[in-house]
């Protein structure tokens, strides 16, 4: 394939996908846009220090650059920015840098702020029109946020710092660099005249943000969660951060679900709500029923004096019948195209019931384990959010219509109470009936789930070994899969179903992972070696490889505009293949159950529709260049506090209609065809072993023929077992189809129990072959096939590439090697990022042992990657876990292929390692 990856135009995406996601909470008076000819004093460090994403694994991206609001906004020509405060900023910060943290999720969710005094705030404010206060957050894997300041709420210093430049300042603008909603409470008490959430925008947020404020870019982001007056107020904060047990109590009720319904006093900020620079007027000049759609025409006009984009939301009101419902639920949505002042666009939409059927898994309705509509009225509504959106016809069905029959899939076995609305009999003053919150017993599991598993348990042919096929015979149509896998000894499937990693030499320099070919017996066969790589902020290559960093999934969904969103993941579509990378490991996908998720920055939503069609949109946008992503983490991975082994307790309607239904969309819109579960267990069993998850709900109801990965170092389990990460009978038998990772496929490196699954009847060849089969699909449809085959050559020309000189590393050293030498640390630094240069003078070329004493303070998940360069290339990525502070020792090879000088260059990509020694000896 040939194609041409223009940065400027890729960067010009982002900046645009960036500033649609930015949501305006508040402008009195027209506080925003900065003018033309003004001056503006910006306070808070953050302004400074950008934050282009959340931690962890899906924001470690080797940026080229990252913009940041305050140059960005002394880029802009009609403005001045107050350098005399600028000067008194970067004088504090220089005494007080910024904090990275140490190691793995160990960043600190807020930084020190520069203490303002009164006198300060007023000289600033005589001198400029308007202030700007930006406040920063961060979280991510590993670690949730909490409801202390400096992570959920503000800190003392930060609400001194808006008191007092609000107090100074006749319009101050608060401008929020986060990844997902904080408290808002500080609004009412210092009012400030603008509130903006800019989220986290990747390398461009920081010009992004400057477009919005300077009203380049008009506002047009809504809000993708529903804003609370408090964290107790969300329904499942009591439910939130268990060690052990986490119940879903709320059941579907989520987010505006559950507001709309029973507490729409107590949301500070609707779901769906944004303000712009302009206005609109939203006009229903049509509607038609038909059966169980209804066809609406919608006049939107730009009736104010700046053009812009609005959002068309159109919500369903279903009758409460014996399930009882939700009062609102999004049904579809719309955002128009920039429209001028007094230019009007037309919209046609088709609202489809069965989009708002809900789950009977009780069967109260008659139809247990179906997606049904209720008898009554069904009151279609149309706004621009969740709250202003007014009814304008409703769809009538006379009788009970079942959607789809489906069969009782990963019902709770562990006895709780859930959340139903109960009618009062008393009506609103919108003339809907007022609804009080009830509870009843969830449905427990009733069908015998070891006995499915035995009763669909496929068989294979015993192996005929090897008849010369390979795996291309089997895309040139000469063989079946089926043919060609039945050459495969059991060991040689055994071995297809681990995945190696990290940052394995068999695929793309510093990647997560590498799987299918990854032994000399599978490779013999023709089964080449696919690549995948974190993440949902854009490719993550731990060996310092630059790569484009991404607006974070909170902000995409808060665009509204799947059409730009899938432009841009064209782009992303590109890198990958230029990459020779076959899947990026995302789009994150997870419900935004509770504010305090730590790695909610990556999902999009509250709300599974929203979540759904930007996923979709993302698939089909690298979809155009051959690849995909895999969507993650399936299913139910709403807490990162104890994420391997919390135990999910939560009903099959609220997975069917909440939790799978975003997942659903992406597989049957988006074409999804790589999946990716989660750590933790749901109803007792871990979801990479889960067969009603990953065989029942994905691939018999769903359809689904794709690849299903674990997440890295999962744990499986028999159902009333405890999960282990060596017990991989359960993960064939679901359907999970690849272990991610080990280190040697062929050795068996991990110990897994696949094997002897096998000799003792729990596992059988056709399990293994039909997870060989979903393996090979993916492989077949993935670029690595042909670059395998030599039937195709990736040929990409790059333009205006601004990473050429982002790999350079800063000598720290000069030395002599001669059969050994010991590295001089003593200027080395290990942290996040840095490029440590060693100009060595070897006295002979060949190959040397490098051998690491090394120890961290982190657990053993954190992932600790050092890549080593000679010259420029690289000789290997090394990923060391943490060691709670014992000294481990790890050597590799690394060659000089000239005697005399040579750069060594190592790259740090996370924070965490510290270094004893390091030793280079000539083999």
């Amino acid at each position: 394939m040939r194609f041409t990856l223009d940065y400027d135009q890729y960067a010009a995406l982002a900046r645009q996908t960036a500033a649609e996601g930015c949501v305006l909470l508040k402008n009195e008076k027209e506080a925003l846009p900065i003018r033309k000819g003004e001056t503006v004093s910006v306070f808070g460090r953050i302004a400074f220090t950008y934050y282009k994403s959340g931690t962890g694994s899906g924001g470690m991206v080797n940026a080229p650059y990252v913009t940041n609001i305050l140059d960005s906004l002394k880029e802009c020509k009609d403005i001045s920015v107050n350098e005399e405060l600028e000067a008194v900023y970067q004088d504090w910060i220089r005494e007080n840098p910024f904090d990275m943290g140490e190691g793995w999720a160990q960043e600190p969710w807020s930084q020190k702020e520069m203490p303002v005094s009164e006198a300060l705030a007023q000289k600033a404010a005589a001198s400029s029109d308007l202030a700007v206060v930006v406040l920063g957050r961060t979280a991510g894997e590993d670690m949730d946020n909490s409801a202390e300041p400096g992570s959920y709420l503000l800190t003392a210093e930060e609400e001194a710092l808006i008191k007092t430049v609000c107090s100074a300042f006749k319009r101050t603008a608060v401008v929020l660099n986060v990844g997902n909603i904080i408290d808002m409470k500080w609004v009412d008490r210092y009012q400030p005249q603008a509130v903006l959430y800019v989220w986290q925008g990747g390398q461009e947020g920081g010009h992004a943000a400057a477009d919005i404020l300077t009203g380049a870019v008009n506002p047009c982001g809504k809000l993708s969660d529903t804003i609370a007056a408090d964290i107790s107020d969300y329904p499942s904060t009591d439910h939130f951060g268990d060690a052990v047990c986490n119940v879903y109590a709320e059941d579907i009720y989520v987010g505006y679900r559950y507001f709309e319904t029973f507490a729409k006093e107590k949301v500070s900020y609707p779901f769906g709500f944004g303000l712009s620079y302009t206005d609109f007027s939203v006009e229903v000049l049509n509607t038609r029923t038909d059966g169980m759609k209804a066809k609406l025409t919608v006049l939107v006009k730009n009736i104010g004096k700046t053009a812009g984009k609005e959002v068309v939301q159109v919500y369903v009101c279903p009758p409460q019948g014996k399930l009882g419902k939700p009062v609102r639920n999004l049904n579809s949505f719309y955002k128009t195209q920039l429209l001028t002042p007094g230019e009007g666009e037309e919209i046609n939409l088709v609202v489809s019931l069965e989009k708002s059927a809900s789950y009977d898994d009780s069967g109260v309705t008659g139809e247990k384990s179906c997606w049904v509509l209720e008898a009554g009225a069904y009151g279609i509504y149309v706004g621009t959010d969740v709250r202003s959106a007014k009814k304008v016809c409703e769809v009538q069905l006379d009788e009970l219509c079942v959607i789809s029959r489906l069969e009782e899939a990963l019902a709770p076995v562990q006895p709780y109470e859930r959340l139903v609305p109960v009618e009062t009999g008393k009506k609103g003053t919108d003339g809907e009936p007022v609804l009080e919150i009830g509870k009843q017993a969830a449905p427990l599991r009733s069908v015998d789930l070891a006995e499915r598993i035995r009763t669909e348990r496929p068989e294979a042919e015993a192996c005929i070994g090897d008849q010369g096929w390979k795996l291309a015979d089997v895309c040139d149509k000469k063989v079946t899969l089926e043919q060609f896998l039945s050459q495969l000894s059991d060991e040689d499937l055994a071995c297809l179903v681990r995945g190696e990693g990290m940052c394995s030499p068999k695929a793309t320099p510093g990647i997560a992972s590498a799987f299918g070919g990854v032994t000399d017996s599978l490779k013999a066969f023709g089964i080449p070696v696919a690549g995948c790589s974190d993440g949902p902020s854009g490719i993550r290559m731990d060996c310092g490889t630059i790569a484009f960093s991404l607006p974070n999934g909170t902000l995409l969904a808060c665009t509204f505009n799947p059409e730009l969103v899938e432009q841009l993941y064209e782009m992303e579509g590109m890198e990958l293949r230029k990459n020779q990378i076959d899947t990026l490991l995302g789009p994150g996908m997870n419900i935004h159950r509770n504010p305090l998720n730590g790695r909610n920055f990556e999902y999009f939503s509250e709300d599974p529709c929203v979540a759904g069609t930007m996923a979709a949109a993302q698939l089909k946008g690298m979809g155009k260049y051959g690849v995909t992503g895999t969507i993650k983490h399936f299913a139910g991975n709403n807490q990162e506090f104890k994420r391997h082994d919390a135990n999910g307790v939560v009903s099959e309607r609220a997975l069917r209609e909440i939790y799978l239904k975003g997942f659903e969309i992406a597989v049957k819109e988006g074409h999804a065809y790589s999946i990716m579960s989660t750590y933790g267990p749901i109803n007792g069993i871990w979801t990479a072993g889960s067969y009603d998850l990953l065989t029942t709900i994905l691939r018999k109801d769903w359809g689904y023929q794709g690849v299903v990965m674990t997440d890295w170092w999962a744990k499986m389990n028999e159902e009333g077992e405890e999960g282990s990460q060596s017990n991989t009978i359960p993960m064939v038998r679901a359907q999970n189809d690849v272990y991610m990772v080990v280190s040697d496929s062929a050795s068996n490196s991990a110990n897994d129990n696949t094997m002897e699954g096998l000799a003792d009847g729990r596992l059988t060849r056709g399990q293994l072959v039909r997870n060989a089969k979903n393996i090979c699909h993916f492989l077949m449809r993935s670029p690595v096939m042909n670059r395998f085959c030599d039937r195709e050559f990736d040929v990409c020309e790059e333009i205006n590439n601004p990473a050429k000189d982002a790999m350079a590393g800063n000598l720290i050293a000069s030395q002599k090697v001669e059969k050994e030498a010991k590295l001089d640390l003593t200027k080395l630094s290990t942290q996040k990022g840095v490029r440590a240069g060693y100009l060595l003078d070897v006295s002979k070329a060949g190959s040397y042992q490098m051998i690491f004493k090394m120890h961290s303070g982190e657990n053993p998940f954190a992932q600790l990657p050092v890549s080593i360069f000679v010259n420029g290339v690289l000789q290997q990525t090394t990923t060391f876990n943490g060691t709670d502070n014992k000294i481990i020792e790890r050597a590799v090879t690394i060659s000089f292929t000239e005697s005399g000088e040579n750069q060594l260059t190592l790259f740090f990509g996370e924070s965490g390692v510290r270094m004893d020694e390091i030793l280079l000896v000539q083999e």
